[in-house]
């Protein structure tokens, strides 16, 4: 089923602005509303159960050539989000949302779970993924969970082709030179498998925990983890985990 996310036509138009927040000038939003035709390909079109190329190559923070299983195999489940580092708007809202969640959780990455970041915006290099990853585990703070944090930069289209295979869709905005492009994280099982889409600028720690325990298929997370995933179904429409009610 196609998602188009009609709010990206207003972040479009929040070069000006500066953040989410602020008012928009009446001209500024006939402007972005004149938008919705031309962008309304972008989008998310979920592709559950789809695994992941593991020989798609990326260069990493040290510009090392690394390939996407790379970060797979064991029992760990990944989050994975595609952005572009240099995004003025949308991506740091995304990740500065990733970013706070984590910080909620007792669960450290590197530890129970990986993040990766894959950059589709072809002239990002490593150097910006360096100093972006950088600002984000230093908000972080967490010491233990650096090496859980893998910030990666395209190579040879890779970037394109997972965008594909995960159905995000994006595109060149060539007035406000942006990507215009949805804001979503991906829960993928430790083989790479997509198990659950994430969306918007930030979600409940609850519901991200949750799905990562399903997505290791129990491999991750304590005995009342497990309870609570039992009792627990994922609700496709309010996109969180709603309590089972069980017939007795």
């Amino acid at each position: 089923m196609r998602k188009v996310f009609s709010f990206l036509i207003l972040t479009l138009s929040l070069q000006t602005s500066g953040a989410l927040g602020d008012g928009l000038p009446y001209q500024e939003k006939k402007v972005a509303s004149d938008k919705i035709e031309e962008i309304a390909e972008v989008g998310v079109n979920e592709h559950l159960g789809k695994k992941l190329d593991p020989t798609a190559e990326f260069l990493n923070e040290d510009g090392e050539v690394v390939r996407l299983g790379d970060y797979f195999g064991g029992h760990k489940p990944v989050l994975l989000t595609l952005v572009y580092y240099s995004c003025p708007s949308l991506c740091n809202f995304h990740l500065n949302g990733i970013t706070e969640v984590l910080k909620q959780m007792q669960w450290t990455t590197g530890k129970e779970f990986d993040l990766v970041a894959i950059s589709f915006e072809p002239k990002d290099t490593p150097e910006i993924a360096k100093m972006k990853k950088a600002a984000y585990l230093k908000e972080y703070g967490r010491e233990a969970g650096q090496k859980g944090w893998h910030f990666l930069t395209d190579r040879n289209g890779s970037a394109k082709k997972i965008a594909d295979q995960v159905g995000f869709s994006y595109k060149w905005e060539s007035e406000s030179k942006q990507w215009a492009h949805p804001a979503v994280a991906y829960i993928l099982t430790p083989d790479g498998t997509v198990s659950r889409y994430l969306y918007g600028i930030g979600f409940e720690p609850k519901t991200l925990r949750l799905s990562l325990i399903e997505a290791s298929d129990g491999k991750i997370g304590n005995v009342v983890d497990k309870i609570i995933l039992y009792c627990f179904n994922y609700n496709p429409k309010d996109r969180k985990y709603s309590l089972v009610a069980y017939n007795t």
